[in-house]
């Protein structure tokens, strides 16, 4: 469905966005309390509309959302990726964790593959991350990945941190990988 590679980690497989994974996906946008963190609940809709230009951000850029899934039950656990709106100033490292899939280090895990994928394949550094001042979990989370807030700013009319990331060939960020990755 997409051009995307298949990364491994040591507990997951990221892959490219499946018809199957549309259920999960729209759960998470239609009913999950972490939506507010993003801008809000939504509807059907516009976790199709959300989901179809995941897929088109991988035919467009050559790069977009994987699939996060658990490598010992292959279930969708979330989407970790490198997306670049127009609207963006940049490309950005992103994540969404489905319920029932936080605190598990999941994204941490997912997003040192994604970084390290990002620069040594493709060359993009450093990304960015893009967050609302009340998303206290991916406030945290770029902090583990050793990003550091660079400024304030507003995006598609969203008040955000713009966070910079370290290189995928820092010793820090290679540590973080050594440690992620299978």
């Amino acid at each position: 469905m997409t051009p995307a590679p298949t990364l491994t980690t040591a507990r997951l497989v990221l892959r490219g966005p499946q018809k199957r994974d549309l259920a999960a996906f729209t759960a998470w946008v239609t009913r999950s309390e972490r939506m507010e963190a993003v801008g809000g609940p939504g509807t059907e809709r516009d976790a199709w509309r959300g989901f179809i230009a995941g897929i088109g951000h991988w035919q467009w850029h050559g790069y977009g959302f994987f699939t996060v899934t658990e490598r010992g039950t292959g279930i969708a656990a979330g989407r970790v990726g490198v997306l670049h709106h127009i609207e963006w100033p940049q490309p950005e490292l992103a994540w969404h964790m489905f319920d029932g899939f936080e605190g598990r280090s999941y994204a941490f895990e997912a997003a040192c593959a994604v970084r390290e994928w990002a620069g040594g394949t493709l060359g993009l550094e450093p990304l960015i991350s893009l967050i609302s001042p009340s998303n206290t979990r991916s406030l945290a989370l770029a902090t583990r990945l050793g990003a550091v807030e660079e400024r304030r700013d507003v995006v598609d009319g969203e008040n955000c941190i713009v966070f910079r990331h370290l290189p995928h060939d820092d010793t820090r960020a290679m540590r973080q990988a050594a440690g992620a990755i299978a």
